[in-house]
């Protein structure tokens, strides 16, 4: 399975316009699209900020889906989008599609990793991460994304309602520095988002 992210920064007072755009139009673009698996859209209105992760079968879904959906996704993000970034990952360990939707909370941390200690860090979270995760109360999701080439690891998770995202950080937090101590990789970014819309095909 293959995850491409955008990540587009803005003016908070321009989000809404943005939000009720991409949420309206993206899953009729997305479902149109071949190896086309889930959508997920993400905001922090208070700082400006929009993510958004879809997820394909392959990476060959993914380039054509791309190539096709990128002046349309353009477009639903002017004028909020001040900058705009797009990160293709591999996605080799994620739970199933949750039943969570729009009020639900996303924390999404990024961190580098030697390629070396990629399979140290994908064997501990299936292992060990991912059970700690789970016990969390709210807990509805987790997924570990690879972007080999550059170095790079994402971890995100959902879970039920803010209240749970809240009550959640300090026992992620130790679940957090264990994993990180046992892969041998590098706190980059650590963000929680609202959940706007989680559109998950089939389910």
């Amino acid at each position: 399975m293959y995850v491409r992210t955008v990540y587009a920064t803005g003016d908070p007072a321009l989000i809404d316009a943005a939000l009720d755009a991409t949420r309206e139009a993206a899953p009729r673009m997305l479902a149109t699209q071949a190896g086309y698996r889930g959508y997920g859209l993400f905001a922090d209105r208070e700082l400006g900020k929009i993510v958004m992760g879809s997820w394909w079968d392959t990476q060959e879904d993914q380039r054509a889906s791309d190539d096709h959906l990128r002046e349309q996704r353009g477009a639903l993000l002017s004028p909020f989008a001040g900058t705009v970034t797009t990160d293709v990952w591999e996605a080799p360990v994620f739970t199933p599609p949750t039943h969570a939707g729009p009020g639900a909370g996303f924390r999404m941390v990024q961190l580098s990793v030697a390629h070396e200690g990629e399979q140290q860090l994908v064997d501990a979270f299936r292992e060990t991460v991912l059970t700690r995760l789970r016990d969390l109360p709210g807990f509805e999701s987790a997924s570990l994304l690879l972007d080999r080439p550059a170095g790079r690891c994402a971890v995100g998770v959902l879970f039920s309602d803010r209240a749970a995202l809240v009550a959640s950080r300090g026992p992620q937090a130790a679940v957090r520095s264990a994993g990180v101590g046992a892969a041998g990789v590098s706190l980059r970014s650590l963000e929680e988002f609202e959940v706007v819309l989680l559109d998950r095909p089939g389910t």
